[in-house]
């Protein structure tokens, strides 16, 4: 059985508390908030859902969490500017750790998480779990199997909407020290995609700009991406399309084929035509909740099955700097190459939109 404890009892944390009642060998022994009328609440919720009814330890200090020798993971769900402290301090005491999106804020911060990771023999999961759904494994293993042939394109398109409300609600959301940007919170499961079935980014362009939101990050963006492999990638999204959230897809333009795939939940077959005539997956396939494949391959790995991982944090690490190129090609006004040596999103500040 693996253990679990879960610092940040805020909304993100009900997905993960759901996928960790549901996932077997799985057990989350531990929780850490400031508040603790939401550890209670988030305990509550566990129990409720089908999870032992043994004592859930309630810590308000991390590093009292951290000292528990019965953990061996750590789920990290707070804002985005803790995510890399927590992390470092998890892999300090020798715990394992699935940190959400985005991993870092600074390229240095990814770069030191894989490093002690390494260093320490721990697995770092990202939360990017759409590329444990079974349709997003088929287009894949398709890609890789050469059924597509060469992919010559690929695009990411994200229309959604985020109020004036949203951002009123927690005063960090908006911001590039603590929030990092549009891209980096609502882009990054889509852009994520794109680069696990094109392969790895070599030159990036950008161009952003900025409505009358009361914030300072993107609330719209465009980029181009050339492949190593020399597919080309486009990059579409906002955060303004009224009068809510709008469409999610990417789709693939191969040599043999083309696959999208669209929906705000990113579940509709818009195309699917690969000339070998191979079908997409049945549609009980299409219904398994990719959250709780995320957490029970996370647990096959912890047991010694280490190809059950599908991203790490090195792989993690990937959608995060294509995304800090394009941030840094807006920034600067040219084209960026990859890799990069260095950026953060506090660098974005003097942006002026």
């Amino acid at each position: 059985m693996i253990r679990f404890g879960l610092i940040g009892c805020g909304r993100i944390a009900d997905r993960h508390i759901a996928s960790l009642a549901a996932c077997r060998g799985a057990e989350l022994a531990a929780l850490c908030d400031i508040r603790e009328e939401r550890m209670r609440e988030a305990e509550q919720a566990y129990r409720m859902r089908g999870g032992v009814s043994k004592g859930i330890s309630q810590h308000l200090d991390v590093d009292h969490l951290l000292q528990d020798d019965r953990i061996d993971a750590i789920v990290i769900c707070t804002h985005s500017a803790l995510h890399a402290e927590l992390a470092l301090r998890a892999l300090q005491a020798g715990k394992h750790v699935i940190l959400e999106k985005p991993m870092t804020l600074s390229l240095a911060d990814a770069k030191h998480i894989i490093q002690l990771a390494e260093e320490k023999a721990l697995k770092v999961q990202i939360c990017h779990q759409l590329r444990y759904r079974p349709l997003m494994r088929r287009v894949k293993d398709l890609i890789e199997q050469g059924a597509l042939g060469r992919v010559y394109m690929g695009t990411a398109t994200i229309r959604l909407q985020r109020s004036k409300r949203y951002y009123e609600e927690a005063h960090w959301r908006g911001t590039w020290e603590q929030d990092g940007g549009m891209l980096l919170n609502q882009g990054i499961h889509l852009i994520d995609l794109l680069q696990w079935f094109l392969g790895d980014a070599v030159h990036v362009y950008g161009k952003m700009a900025r409505t009358s939101m009361p914030k300072e990050t993107e609330d719209i963006a465009a980029g181009i991406i050339q492949f190593a492999g020399g597919g080309i990638g486009i990059i579409e999204a906002n955060t303004i399309s009224k009068p809510g959230n709008f469409d999610n897809a990417v789709t693939l333009f191969a040599e043999r084929g083309t696959i999208s795939i669209g929906g705000i939940k990113m579940n509709e077959i818009r195309r699917w035509y690969i000339e070998d005539g191979a079908q997409p997956p049945d549609e009980d396939e299409l219904k398994i909740d990719e959250h709780q494949l995320m957490y029970e391959s996370y647990v096959r790995a912890l047991e010694g099955d280490a190809d059950q991982m599908l991203i790490d944090a090195g792989d993690g690490s990937k959608a995060l700097e294509m995304i800090f190129a394009l941030y840094e090609s807006v920034r600067q006004g040219r084209e960026i190459s990859l890799p990069l040596r260095n950026f953060a999103t506090t660098m974005m500040t003097e942006w002026e939109g």
